[in-house]
């Protein structure tokens, strides 16, 4: 069993021993320590905390009791039911609420749930606001309320077509383009909140015919549910033989997007964001932002526009902070996270879908047309295993004075740039894993700079 703490909030398997997994005694101790956080930093007036859930098997069981620990220390509850990540994010600032808790382990497998915790704002907490939470949980400081005091339950399921009706009055979502052309679209939902969300959505942009694939939201995910190419054979053959335009998939909660050809091709989940930062560039001159893992493309695109391209420390909070200090109309992570400022500061692939599907439509090009418009970098994704006796602060300096003599970013990890290429390591936030991303011209060299990584790794 695992439990996982960092400062976006808490993710672990269900069930095990306290302290161990994600149970129902640990999930009111985070809860609780969350809310007294609120009370006492909250910026608004509200006592409000809105509440959304993917479709994950242990959903219920931890949606009643998060409401539940919220009512009992004295915090009103909105639940908006089953919902998208980027959905409870524009439902707290709708609701003018003073923070939201998304029940969501992401991409992880089933047996994973966790709390994603959220500002007034709608976005995720930042370092300081996350570590106030984690010591709240250890010390156990907080205090229920009385029985004159306990928090009032509301419930509203408005919210995917309150959420669809933004994404469509975006300036830079072009419905009619996009119902002139005539789309056929084949979707995978992984049998989570996205088979609610995303045929909504494309049936509002006018899509012609829309093929589904596992859009029935049982939480019984019918393959890994992170959108890799690998997870993604089924949909690929229905592309290759149906005469489809173009295939999207998203994870659980539907913060991320790939892309599929219409030869049943990838169009690089690192891709999802290049595309739509080339859209929204080609209209709204400005900066962007991506994290340190993601893809140069991103860094090539801004400079054809003379725009100034910014990386940011993993994870998203991360990302947003560099944005707004940046000033920067696009951004995200190359995992398909796309984060547009004029919808909202997260990500979320509902605006990912309607802002690819407009640029689609007016370049009257194919996807993988499309594709071969954008500088081609191969990116190697790997991982290595944590085990109790790795020392991973010694092992990233180790890596660091062994390859000093190239360019070291030490914000997040290590990341070495080569002239031909770069290797980012570091923990992973959400899985007890370092993560090893390579990228160069051509995945063999993109595969060769992350052996040499895991040499040096295998070898302390």
């Amino acid at each position: 069993m695992s439990l996982i703490k960092s400062i976006s909030g808490i993710r672990g398997t269900i069930g095990g021993r306290v302290g161990e997994g994600l149970n129902p005694l640990d999930i009111v101790r985070f809860t609780a320590a969350y809310a007294c956080h609120i009370q006492e930093n909250k910026t608004v007036e509200s006592n409000t905390i809105v509440i959304g859930r993917d479709a994950r098997i242990s959903g219920e069981m931890v949606r009643q009791i998060v409401v539940g620990t919220l009512l009992g220390m004295g915090m009103d509850v909105v639940d908006i039911g089953l919902a998208t990540t980027p959905t409870t994010e524009v439902a707290v600032v709708k609701e003018k609420a003073a923070g939201g808790i998304i029940l969501t382990a992401s991409h992880n497998p089933k047996q994973w749930n966790a709390l994603k915790l959220l500002n007034e704002k709608g976005e995720f907490l930042n370092a300081a606001m996350g570590a106030d939470v984690l010591q709240k949980a250890a010390d156990e400081d907080f205090v229920f309320a009385d029985v004159d005091s306990l928090g009032k339950l509301t419930t509203d399921d408005s919210y995917t077509d309150q959420h669809v009706a933004d994404v469509l009055a975006l300036d830079l979502v072009d419905v009619e383009a996009i119902r002139k052309a005539g789309f056929t679209v084949a979707i995978d939902c992984v049998n989570s909140v996205g088979g609610i969300a995303i045929p909504a959505l494309l049936e509002a942009l006018g899509v012609k015919r829309v093929e589904k694939l596992y859009c029935d939201p049982t939480g019984h995910f019918p393959h890994n549910p992170e959108p890799l190419p690998e997870h993604l054979t089924e949909i690929s053959k229905v592309i290759k033989n149906g005469q489809v335009d173009v295939g999207f998939v998203v994870d659980p909660d539907v913060d991320r997007l790939a892309i599929i050809a219409e030869d049943g091709s990838m169009f690089g989940e690192e891709y999802t964001l290049v595309a739509v930062a080339d859209y929204v560039l080609q209209h709204t001159p400005g900066n962007t932002v991506s994290n340190l893992s993601s893809t140069r493309a991103l860094r090539d695109v801004t400079a054809r526009y003379g725009m100034k391209y910014t990386p940011a420390a993993v994870g998203e909070i991360n990302v947003v902070e560099k944005m707004k200090e940046t000033q920067a109309v696009i951004g995200g992570e190359g995992n398909g996270g796309v984060i547009y400022p004029a919808a909202h500061y997260g990500r979320d692939a509902l605006v990912g879908i309607a802002l690819f599907l407009s640029l689609l439509a007016k370049s009257g090009k194919k996807v993988s047309e499309l594709r071969k418009t954008y500088p081609n970098y191969f990116i190697s994704k790997n991982k290595i295993e944590l085990t109790p006796d790795l020392d991973v602060d010694a092992l990233l300096e180790k890596v660091k004075l062994q390859y000093s003599r190239f360019e070291i970013t030490d914000i997040d990890g290590v990341k070495i740039d080569f002239p031909d290429g770069w290797v980012h390591l570091r923990k992973s936030n959400t899985e007890p894993i370092i993560r090893i991303y390579s990228e160069a011209a051509t995945m063999e060299q993109a595969e060769k700079f992350a052996e040499q990584i895991k040499s040096v790794i295998l070898s302390s």
